[in-house]
């Protein structure tokens, strides 16, 4: 029997707000489906939110994208920060204004920690700018660390602010 590569179910979280807010989400998504290592399976709407830890910015665009890899989360997460500084991001202050920005939120049921990378991504159950596109992927997924769903977590915020752009704003061609 050959050794096959198992793919691993990964959640990445967009977002931006600078500039072309949405282009910017688009074109990120195009790299991450045309990535040769990267199989994208799933992309949530896209959602208007404000700004988190740092309020005085425009207001961001979110959303949240399902793929399978092979890669470790040490190389992929030198892949997604590449592709942010292949759309131009610029290094800022934490939380700050962003052309792009693509976090590894879930990684399967991996709990990990390196200097430069914590999974699942700290203080997901307080985001509801990254809970509400989960729930459209997978309101089941559980996080590894609180032992609840998606859903669950979702039910504990305040989503009044999140705003589900409408679908003549999502430029549909880049899913499929």
């Amino acid at each position: 029997m050959k050794n096959q590569s198992r793919k691993n179910r990964v959640f990445l979280g967009l977002g931006s707000n600078i500039g072309k807010k949405r282009e910017n989400l688009l074109k990120a998504i195009e790299l991450i489906k045309n990535h040769g290592k990267i199989k994208l399976n799933d992309i949530s709407k896209f959602y208007s939110s404000p700004p988190y830890g740092f309020e005085e910015q425009e207001s961001f665009i979110n959303c949240v994208v399902e793929i399978f890899t092979d890669l470790t989360p040490e190389e992929l997460i030198i892949e997604v920060k590449s592709m942010e500084k292949t759309l131009g991001r610029k290094p800022t202050f934490r939380w700050g204004p962003r052309l792009i920005d693509i976090d590894i939120l879930f990684y399967e049921d991996l709990v990990f920690e390196t200097k430069n990378l914590k999974i699942p991504h700290p203080d997901i159950q307080n985001r509801a700018f990254v809970l509400v596109p989960m729930v459209d992927i997978d309101s089941e997924f559980v996080h590894p660390v609180l032992k609840k769903t998606m859903y669950q977590l979702m039910q504990d915020l305040d989503l009044r602010e999140i705003l589900q752009l409408r679908l003549e704003e999502v430029d549909d061609e880049i899913f499929y």
